[in-house]
């Protein structure tokens, strides 16, 4: 729930970069599992990825190299980054945390408002500095989860509690850290850069690098840029037509 891509002047920071010819494949061999969460917070989803809710970990890797895996923290809410920090120390070379950094489509720098609201992990801290709140028909998704947070308004950050923070392109972060061979898992819980990310993805190579991608999709008007309904729709369907699995996702941390 914790980042986004646009800047404070309501444009986006940067324009999507599918693809750069300067980017830099990884030369290993051997292929293991990638998790890469962008809107990480604390590390709760990574936990629940130890946990194996995203598939057995044990499965990762092959016989040479038997639950080898490797997972990408990324969060622009610099509260957290002591935790996140603490989990990369700990992590055996496989955390990597890239704290107060938002995942975006390119490479820039934007402005983060920073929300206080400590009883639910600073939920409202988002790119746009507005008070979001989920519309009531939002309640109850296909598997059955309801959201918690429905019907309560997320109070945004006063307008100067606010940070700037380096945008990560997406795209170059996967080509770069994953191999064909990986099984990659991408989730995706950003405060609404996923109207500006997904599409952007949709018209990239590197795509087709992604197994599974869980997108956290919040309301349209929490985007700052100008995709459609019907453009967002068009995007998931060719990233499953290019064999992504896209499960109807909601987050059950925050």
């Amino acid at each position: 729930l914790h980042h986004s891509g646009e800047s404070s002047s309501g444009k986006k920071p940067c324009q999507c970069a599918a693809f750069d010819d300067a980017w830099q494949a990884p030369s290993r061999k051997l292929p293991k599992c990638i998790f890469l969460d962008l809107g990480a917070a604390d590390g709760n989803t990574y936990q629940t990825f130890l946990q194996d809710k995203f598939g057995p970990v044990a499965n990762c890797g092959t016989t040479e190299n038997p639950g080898d895996f490797e997972a990408f923290l990324v969060e622009a809410n610099p509260v957290f980054d002591a935790p996140l920090q603490q989990l990369s120390d700990t992590g055996n070379g496989q955390v990597h945390a890239m704290k107060s950094t938002a995942a975006y489509m390119c490479d820039a720098s934007t402005t983060f408002w920073l929300d206080n609201d400590v009883n639910h992990n600073y939920w409202g801290s988002s790119m746009d500095g507005k008070t979001h709140n989920w519309p009531e028909e939002a309640s109850d998704t296909s598997n059955g989860v309801r959201m918690p947070q429905v019907g309560q308004v997320r109070a945004a950050a006063q307008d100067g509690h606010k940070v700037t923070v380096p945008t990560v392109n997406l795209m170059k972060v996967i080509y770069e850290n994953t191999i064909p061979g990986d099984w990659l898992i991408v989730k995706m819980d950003i405060e609404g850069a996923e109207w500006d990310i997904v599409p952007c993805l949709a018209n990239s190579p590197v795509a087709t690098l992604i197994d599974q991608l869980y997108v956290e999709e919040h309301p349209i008007h929490w985007q700052l840029g100008n995709t459609t309904r019907e453009e967002m729709d068009l995007a998931r369907q060719t990233l499953t037509e290019w064999g992504i699995q896209m499960p109807q996702y909601w987050s059950p941390t925050l």
